[in-house]
């Protein structure tokens, strides 16, 4: 089956993808910090009969503590579980579906963390999807929550709607011309958050950012996926005028052509490289300089990380076939 982030229906824009989380927390238990490994056990199984048979897409179960370290990275670098929870070495499960839209940590730092995803700007579908499996999830347990305080949560920055929505954008004109931090300050003002996906601030690499809501408390989850929605789609405005403004740079589109030439011709490629090569060519999309078919360069973004590359191709370590393999691959499906 097809994962989400290969649909024709993958976003080409500047938004890679949109996720949306639900913390949640049996009532009754205490919290994952505080449970031990029967209680653990426990409070799985229980979720594990609530879920695994009981929602569309049908999810199918994992125990965490018997898969690799390498395929617990690579579930991480796909976003299907926080790097804490792939480290861990407590009891702990995780229920996916096949098309990997929807996955739900159990005991990571709250009994349950529900996730569901989209690609390119979906908010309303993931949050329609999270939605759904919380409904089941509530009609079958009983979750801590205060009627003051809404759902109880380990984290304290988690109370209320318990919600932390999102989206992946890929936003190098913003950050090469310098307006990214400026950026992350206003977003910080307005009640949302802006970090890099594959390092932090402006020097995230890749330029790949997760744009995120920050406030739990006071607002509903539809208010919430409607605020980012827009200072998304706004976000996206920024970063295709900042593109244009930037290839109307002969030097600017020197390294346009040559990122393209690259990534077309080399015979190695790490994933920073990939990533970074990758941020000069949406720039010269954005800006009409060259065509490229970017909901593709979303998808190799996700597929061609480290852990899921060597995965992938029998587990391989050697870095520089591991570099090979991924140069040969971009080769074949961006310029195809």
């Amino acid at each position: 089956m097809n994962k989400w982030y290969q649909t024709s229906e993958a976003g080409s824009g500047a938004a890679i993808s949109s996720r949306v989380r639900l913390a949640r927390n049996l009532k009754g238990y205490p919290f994952p910090e505080r449970l031990d490994a029967r209680g653990r056990a426990r409070v799985i199984e229980a979720v594990r009969e609530a879920l695994e048979n009981a929602v569309t897409p049908k999810l199918g179960y994992y125990d965490m503590t018997e898969l690799t370290g390498d395929t617990a990275v690579a579930l991480a670098e796909r976003h299907l579980i926080s790097p804490e929870f792939a480290l861990d070495d407590r009891p702990r499960g995780l229920l996916i579906s096949d098309d990997e839209s929807v996955s739900v940590m159990l005991c990571e730092e709250d009994h349950v963390r529900i996730q569901a995803f989209g690609a390119g700007l979906s908010l309303s579908n993931a949050y329609a999807a999270a939605a759904a499996i919380d409904d089941v999830l509530g009609s079958t347990l009983r979750c801590a929550f205060d009627d003051r305080l809404g759902y109880l949560s380990q984290n304290p920055a988690n109370l209320g709607t318990g919600m932390r929505a999102s989206v992946m954008m890929h936003l190098p004109a913003l950050s090469k011309s310098g307006q990214s931090a400026r950026l992350a300050n206003t977003l910080d003002r307005l009640g949302l958050s802006m970090t890099g996906v594959y390092g932090d601030g402006s020097a995230a690499k890749g330029d790949v950012f997760r744009i995120a809501n920050r406030v739990t408390m006071g607002i509903t989850e539809e208010a919430a996926i409607a605020n980012l929605n827009s200072f998304a789609m706004q976000i996206a405005t920024k970063e295709r005028d900042a593109a244009e403004r930037l290839a109307e740079n002969i030097s600017i589109q020197d390294r346009i052509h040559r990122a393209y030439g690259i990534l077309e011709t080399a015979r190695l490629l790490s994933a920073d490289e990939m990533l970074d090569l990758f941020s000069w060519v949406r720039i010269g999309v954005d800006g009409g300089i060259i065509n490229a078919n970017t909901a593709v360069i979303n998808e190799l973004t996700i597929t061609l990380q480290a852990a899921n590359l060597s995965l992938e191709n029998g587990g391989i370590t050697d870095v520089d076939r591991r570099d090979a393999i991924r140069a040969k691959t971009v080769k074949e499906k961006l310029f195809c």
